[in-house]
Parts: structure tokens; C-alpha cells; sequence
């Protein structure tokens, strides 16, 4: 399997925390199916000062890229411009024994 670190940060408008807040649902339900599948390794939120949401940090794995792809093509703060910038970088996940 091939890791990948995904750092996205949300759009800046000011609708951009109620339109994260209404598609939100959806997102939970696809890492739950990724969960299932054995993609989603850790995720969760990027906070401002003010703890508000602002984006989003996901370790996943993918067996190849178009898998890796399919997901980028399905993800729904990405297809429902939630995600202004989504950085994917390979990663490893170190195995301390």
C-alpha cells in the first residue's frame, strides 16, 4: 500500500465554515467507507486560533494511484469546493517497535 500526508485548507469566503458545516455529513460518511476499506489511516481538523475549522490533515493509503485518484474524484470537500488548496505528498508511516 502507498501512504500519502493530505494537508487541504478550506476556501476563506464568508460562507466558507457553513458550507464546510453542510457537506461535512458526507465527508464522515466517506472516510467511514474508507475506514472500512482499510484506506483512512488518521485525519481530522485544522483549527484556527479561534478553534473554528479551516481544513483538514488525512493520512490514507491507496494500493495504487488511480485508486489514489478515484478518491480525489469522489471526495466531496473537493467537489463541493470546501478544499481551496489540497496538498498530497507520499508518506511513511514509521513502525516503532
Amino acid at each position: 500500500m502507498n501512504q500519502y500526508l493530505i494537508t487541504a485548507y478550506d476556501y476563506t469566503d464568508t460562507g466558507a465554515l457553513q458550507r464546510r458545516m453542510n457537506v461535512r455529513p458526507h465527508h464522515l460518511d466517506g472516510v467511514k467507507e474508507l475506514k472500512e476499506k482499510g484506506n483512512y489511516i488518521v485525519g481530522g481538523a485544522i483549527l484556527n486560533d479561534e478553534e473554528k475549522m479551516i481544513g483538514t490533515v488525512m493520512l490514507l493509503q491507496f494500493e495504487t494511484e488511480d485508486a489514489l485518484d478515484s478518491w480525489k474524484q469522489s471526495e466531496p470537500y473537493i467537489t463541493q469546493k470546501i478544499w481551496e488548496s489540497v496538498d498530497i505528498k507520499p508518506f511513511r508511516v514509521a513502525d516503532v517497535k
